[in-house]
């Protein structure tokens, strides 16, 4: 069922196990409302993912994901033709009739659907995450820019194949390179940063099964001030949440400086920030 208005993205989307902000909820509204992808930037593990995967549950929609990544090419993430198929059909043709075999071997049943060209053939209304969209090449980008405007893919073989139920659609990037303009103007633009400590208290009452309101309170804290630190890479929401189950597993409910020194390694990922934040908290 769509949203009805902003207020309502909120409590929906909590329902789902997604916290929204009045923000959030609204660019969520209105790309529904519109029609239009949400672009969503911000530093890695800050729920970027987590929407779409939200938005799909909300809606009772099949997510397809397109992860991207250096190389990712048409192939990869529209379709290609079943090639070992293709050629054990021509080995079983006695005829050789090409006419016919290039007919034969160019039709659905050699087709490989990958997640674009999935999407736009579902005939029901899906989610498509296409993840990290800053990894992939300027030529990908464009094959992006052709799917987004028109929801349709040209197959020289079977020709134009257009979107039965136009996807919901979610491009999370972590801004490693700048993104063309083309791209952004066809996008609904959020970004998502680290939350305020009260946020993301509640974000670990919501995700974290069993923690104490005393407990996410101090995580959330400790957390915020570690992020204020001069670090190669900040603790991220998700290792926020990795370190409040770790202290849960280990049967923590009170966290000093000797718990916080003990575990440093489930929120920093480098030896250097692990060593500058145990001196700046001064633990032991």
């Amino acid at each position: 069922m769509s949203f009805t208005s902003a207020v309502e993205v909120g409590p929906r989307l909590r329902d789902a196990g997604y916290l929204a902000d009045p923000r959030i909820a609204q660019v969520v509204f209105l790309a529904e409302r519109l029609g239009k992808p949400i672009l969503v930037e911000g530093p890695a593990g800050v729920g970027k993912t987590e929407l779409a995967k939200s938005l799909a549950r909300v809606h009772d929609r099949r997510l397809i994901r397109l992860q991207c990544y250096e190389g990712l090419d048409e192939s990869k993430a529209l379709y290609e033709w079943n090639y070992k198929k293709q050629l054990l059909r021509i080995q079983a043709d006695a005829d050789h009739d090409w006419s016919k075999l290039e007919h034969d071997i160019f039709s659905e049943e050699f087709l490989l659907t990958r997640p674009l060209l999935e999407a736009i053939r579902s005939s029901q209304p899906v989610v498509l995450l296409i993840d990290e969209v800053d990894r992939v090449e300027i030529e990908t980008e464009a094959l992006l820019l052709e799917i987004l405007s028109d929801f349709q893919v040209s197959i020289p073989e079977l020709g134009t194949i257009t979107a039965e139920t136009q996807p919901q659609v979610v491009l999370t990037s972590n801004n490693t390179r700048e993104l063309s303009e083309a791209l952004k103007r066809r996008c609904l633009f959020l970004h998502i940063g680290y939350p305020e400590i009260e946020r993301e208290r509640e974000i670990l009452l919501t995700r974290v099964p069993d923690i104490s309101e005393h407990l996410a309170a101090q995580v959330a804290r400790v957390v915020s001030s570690i992020r204020n630190l001069d670090l190669k890479k900040a603790p991220s929401v998700s290792e926020a949440i990795d370190w409040a189950r770790t202290l849960i597993a280990l049967g923590i409910e009170h966290v000093d400086g000797a718990i916080v020194g003990e575990t440093l390694h489930v929120l920093l990922k480098y030896q250097t920030d692990i060593d500058k934040a145990a001196k700046e908290l001064a633990v032991e």
